[in-house]
This record gives C-alpha cells, sequence and structure tokens, in this order.
C-alpha cells in the first residue's frame, strides 16, 4: 500500500504565507490518485492555536476516511503546561495516529517528548536544520519513534541532511521522511547507509507534487522489498499497529 507520509491540510489563521493560510487538498488528493497514493498522513498547517487546528483537521479526516490519516500539531511552547490534554483529546476523542511539532515554532521539549510517550504515538519532527538537537531527545526518549521531516532540512542545508543520516545510523528509534528533499544523492546516501527500513516517503502535500516526489524514490532504483518499505512499508509499521491506550509511567 503507497502510503504519503507527510501532508498538510486545514486552513492557518495567520494569513502571511501558503503554509499558515490554507491547504487545500482538491489538487492534491487528484494528483494523489494519479500517482497511486492510497493513504496520505495530514497535520493542520500552521496555526496559533493547535487544539482548534487539530479538530478542525479531525472533521477533515473523518470525511475521506480511511484514505486520510490524522496527526495532531502542538507548539511544544506555546502549548507548555496542556500538551498531554491536548493530545488526550487528539487520540481518545479526535482519533489522531499521531504528532507533530515544527522547529520553527519550538522543538520538541520533555513534556511534548513524555506526552507523546505515555500515549504511544509517533513524532514527526521538523527540525528547520536543527540536526544537532536529534542527539538530544532520540536517546533520552528511546521507546519513542521520530520521523525527521525532509531528512533534517527543507531549506537545502547538506549539513542537516549529512548530520540526520548518521543519527538514522545510530539510533534505531530515528527515521526520515523524503518530502523535499533536492540533493538526490542525500537520498542515495541515506538507503546506503542507514538502509530503506529507515526512509518514509513523503510529498510535503498539498504544495509539491505527490507524482514528483514519488519519482524520486522510482528513481532510487531499489530492489521491490526496499522500494516497498520506503512507499508504505515503514509508515505502516509505525503508525497503523499503534496501540490507542495510555501508557502509564
Amino acid at each position: 500500500m503507497l502510503i504519503d507520509g507527510h501532508c498538510h491540510a486545514g486552513q492557518g489563521d495567520q494569513l502571511t504565507a501558503p503554509w499558515n493560510t490554507d491547504a487545500p487538498l482538491e489538487s492534491y488528493l487528484r494528483r494523489a490518485r494519479r500517482a497511486g497514493i492510497v493513504r496520505t498522513v495530514v497535520f493542520p498547517a500552521f496555526h496559533t492555536d493547535y487544539a482548534t487546528a487539530n479538530r478542525e483537521l479531525a472533521r477533515i479526516v473523518a470525511e475521506r476516511q480511511p484514505q486520510l490519516v490524522g496527526f495532531a500539531m502542538v507548539n511544544a511552547k506555546s502549548d507548555a503546561g496542556r500538551v498531554r490534554e491536548m493530545l488526550q483529546e487528539a487520540v481518545m476523542r479526535l482519533k489522531l495516529r499521531g504528532v507533530k511539532v515544527h522547529g520553527h515554532e519550538a522543538l520538541p521539549t520533555r513534556e511534548v517528548c513524555e506526552a507523546v510517550r505515555a500515549f504511544r504515538l509517533p513524532m514527526l519532527v521538523d527540525v528547520a536544520g536543527k540536526a544537532h538537537v536529534i542527539d538530544m531527545f532520540a536517546p533520552q526518549y528511546p521507546d519513542v519513534n521520530f520521523i525527521i521531516a525532509h531528512l533534517g532540512s527543507f531549506a537545502d542545508d547538506w549539513r542537516a541532511h549529512e548530520r540526520v543520516i548518521e543519527q538514522l545510523v545510530r539510533y534505531p528509534n530515528v527515521y526520515a521522511d523524503t518530502s523535499g528533499v533536492r540533493r538526490f544523492d542525500y537520498l542515495v546516501q541515506a538507503v546506503r547507509r542507514a538502509g530503506a527500513k529507515k526512509l518514509i516517503f513523503g510529498s510535503d502535500g498539498p504544495w509539491l507534487h505527490p507524482g514528483l516526489e514519488l519519482h524520486k524514490i522510482k528513481l532510487l532504483g531499489l530492489p521491490a522489498q526496499e522500494e516497498a518499505l520506503i512507499l508504505g512499508g515503514n509508515a505502516s509499521r509505525l503508525i497503523f499497529p499503534r496501540a490507542v491506550g495510555v501508557r502509564h509511567r
């Protein structure tokens, strides 16, 4: 099953850029269908109130199940003190299956990691080029699976790509998605060094074309079994079997 592990949906409220204004899915879904994508992981556009944005996202997901799978978003800084409460609602009532944190707002804190661990969720983290922070949270929470967006940098930071590839090798609980990685040889290097089991296909839709991002994976020329891991097997293993319960310490 071909799964896109990185897509945005819903409206933002800041209205200063596409990513905090609106993430309409109509064109994306049409393109994804043509590309053969069966399921897509979606999370909110940037928002100043993620409790509200997560509820909107849940409504979008509910209208298109099982095609869409929802991840909540939290801002580790502005949501400090209520992250566990937000994730309880996201998991128990909204039926969301993971969490996204974006480094342009705030990087993962202990509060966020503890809450994610308690609800047995994977965490997608855009470290925004600050790959060194992975060396802080990944070993502290070896029982949390972290998926690093854009192989560490959407801004084409080769240093971040190289550091994340090293971290994929070093940490069993660190994975990366392939969305928006323009320097193709870093995808090649990631597979060579860390293995196909550590990469998840993502498109960064609706703004990047899922068919184009998918073609980059096809161009890796991998054996069918390895390609299948990147195109859905790894995402399925990390996201869908997760128990919807609370881990008590």
